[in-house]
């Protein structure tokens, strides 16, 4: 023997495990949130709906959505009432997973798919110029033939991903009659399922898993429990190879799990560590606390689906509204308060104007949306969550200008309310989309208005 073979493993003091546990959380909390999705989306028997209203599936196919997300739903905070969604995971360990894209024709979609660092591995959408036809997903490692069909492969180098096709939708009964059959050809099956032809489903009849209230109750299921969090997180480097440099880091992180196997202090503090950083963790949830700032108090963020080893983004973006498309994909601007830096509140309305031309410029859509302070529909008589380019019937100004107001009472004037969002009596957040965003976007020379309180 040489060297230090011959001696057990370095002694680790409950303080040291307790500060590197806590660099531990903060690196590890998304990692960990879709390590406890797989293992809730195994249990499924098929694909369905969680409590009849979230779409899911067991580790290599998806559930679909054939009308907008319902508000009950707890499973994603910051859900999109623009498109028709579909959800599920992928398990390397279970093989390569097939994808279908039927033909779209003008209609915006694309399909996200993240690995459990949740950083994008695929182009499939209309913004990319996506032919119809069959996809693969595989892992790095599978070395098996690519069937006659298959119009191209993609790769990840995670045990586990995430998949969620997006459709957009007009808020009308022809549109939702229109996107029904569009809707059914949409699946993702394993590739021992694959036989070369479209797999059609109705997805109106699907099976639902676990009673009301499974989604959750107020905010987002709590899918990292900080107690548990160190009992899983070998597990997860095990999943989840290190990114160029991250090998030191991978094996100071195991050191401490190491210690703590043997030590009970060590193992105390660590669970110590979680605990105490989950108070960081909820920090990140308020879109004001991250992000890059952007005019009259909004935020944004520009490396959705691609933080690499951004691991500020990647927790704060994993905790406030997981699942974020890649720039190019959708740009997401978060507003908390007004133009005066007071927080949102429903006992208050206010205004946001697009002067006349300025509307976000976009290739695919826009809305404005209200959440609650979890970030979630605020339920409401009008069943009315968004508004933009799925509404037909916005008033604009005579000089071409478009006014949204949010909060306080409801407007009597039809034309005034056919413009107004309801709010809760309570804080809350506006969230502005711009899907297929144009260079003004990304660039930055194009933000939101000021969201003004109106006296």
């Amino acid at each position: 023997m040489s060297g230090n073979e011959a001696f057990g493993a370095a002694k680790v003091t409950a303080d040291y495990a307790r500060v590197v546990g806590s660099a531990a959380y903060l690196w590890g909390w998304s990692l960990v949130n879709m390590h406890n999705r797989h293992t809730l989306m195994a249990q499924l028997p098929e694909p369905g709906l969680l409590a009849g209203i979230v779409p899911a599936g067991p580790p290599g196919t998806i559930g679909m959505l054939h009308d907008y997300i319902r508000p009950e739903e707890r499973v994603v905070a910051c859900p999109n009432q623009d498109v028709a969604y579909g959800f599920g995971v992928l398990d390397a360990e279970r093989g390569p997973s097939v994808v279908q894209v039927p033909d779209f024709g003008d209609r915006f979609w694309v399909y996200q798919v993240v690995n459990q660092r949740t950083d994008s591995f695929v182009e499939l959408g209309k913004m990319y110029g996506t032919a119809p036809g069959f996809y693969l997903l595989a892992h790095t490692s599978w070395d098996g033939d690519v069937p006659e069909g298959i119009t191209g492969v993609f790769r990840y180098d995670t045990r586990i991903g995430v998949v969620i096709p997006r459709v957009f939708m007009d808020d009308t009964a022809e549109d939702r009659a229109a996107i029904a059959p569009l809707v059914g050809r949409i699946s993702v099956y394993p590739l021992s399922d694959y036989d070369g032809q479209v797999k059609v489903r109705d997805w109106t009849n699907v099976p639902s898993f676990g009673k009301a209230g499974t989604t959750g109750d107020q905010g987002e299921t709590q899918w990292v429990d900080p107690e548990k969090y160190f009992d899983v997180l070998g597990q997860v480097l095990d999943e989840v190879p290190p990114l160029a440099g991250e090998e030191a880091m991978y094996g100071w992180f195991r050191s401490i799990l190491a210690a703590a196997a043997g030590d009970v202090a060590v193992a105390t503090a660590l669970k110590q560590s979680a605990i105490d950083t989950d108070a960081v963790v909820r920090e990140m949830f308020e879109f004001r606390n991250i992000g890059l700032p952007v005019a009259h108090n909004w935020t944004t963020q520009r490396n959705g689906a691609a933080f690499g080893t951004d691991y500020l983004s990647r927790t704060a973006m994993g905790k406030s509204n997981i699942f974020v498309n890649t720039p190019n994909e959708t740009a997401y601007y978060y507003q908390d308060l007004d133009v005066t830096g007071a927080r949102l509140h429903g006992s208050n309305t206010y205004s946001v104007t697009f002067p006349a031309g300025l509307l976000p410029p976009v290739q695919g859509f826009w809305s404005l949306t209200v959440y609650n302070k979890h970030h979630f529909f605020h339920a409401n008589d009008l069943d009315r969550f968004s508004l933009g380019t799925k509404n037909q019937n916005l008033t604009f100004g005579d000089d071409g200008s478009l006014t949204l107001t949010v909060g306080g009472p409801a407007p009597t004037d039809a034309k005034l309310l056919a413009n107004w969002l309801p709010a809760p009596g309570e804080e809350f957040t506006i969230y502005l989309r711009a899907y297929w965003p144009d260079q003004a976007i990304l660039d930055g020379s194009w933000a939101p208005p000021a969201v003004a309180r109106v006296e």
